[in-house]
């Protein structure tokens, strides 16, 4: 480790939204974020159930009583989007994190996996990757039976591809 990334602080950034049926009864996300002010961090993972912000956006807070940094608002965007695969359990990938990581390798994408109970993957697409092809195959396994995913936040280089 560097003296500069020591000397960065890391805090967990904490997400409300309202929990949809059918889905985790959670109605709180937290994300690791590096703190770049007294209110404003930049968000260091990908997020499995808030929508709205992708791994690198800068976030504003406020901290509570209790020290828990609550998001306010997002203040800027990465150009990051976050795409969510859950693999299907009776599809040809079964339950298997690693089968959707190895459909992604192509386009160099790294995702982190929710549980081994819930083969979740979240995944951070940088922007000038070909968003085109990641949709078609997005779309592919999806009409396949490999997964099911969703867009938790795209830029419009993502929705214009």
């Amino acid at each position: 480790m560097t003296a500069m990334e020591s000397a960065i602080e890391k805090i967990k950034i904490w997400f409300r939204f309202v929990p949809r049926e059918g889905w985790f009864p959670q109605d709180t996300e937290g994300l690791w974020a590096a703190r770049l002010g007294v209110d404003t961090a930049c968000v260091q993972n990908a997020p499995f159930l808030q929508d709205g912000v992708a791994e690198g956006d800068v976030v504003r807070f406020r901290t509570d009583s209790d020290g828990l940094h609550w998001a306010v608002e997002r203040i800027s965007s990465s150009g990051n989007c976050a795409i969510r695969v859950v693999p299907v359990p009776t599809g040809p990938l079964g339950r298997s994190a690693q089968g959707v990581h190895q459909r992604l390798a192509v386009f160099g994408l790294g995702g982190e996996v929710f549980s081994d109970d819930f083969p979740m993957v979240a995944f951070t697409v940088p922007p000038g990757s070909d968003f085109a092809e990641i949709k078609a195959l997005m779309t592919q396994g999806q009409e396949e039976g490999w997964w099911h995913f969703e867009v938790g936040f795209g830029t419009d280089e993502w929705w214009n591809a």
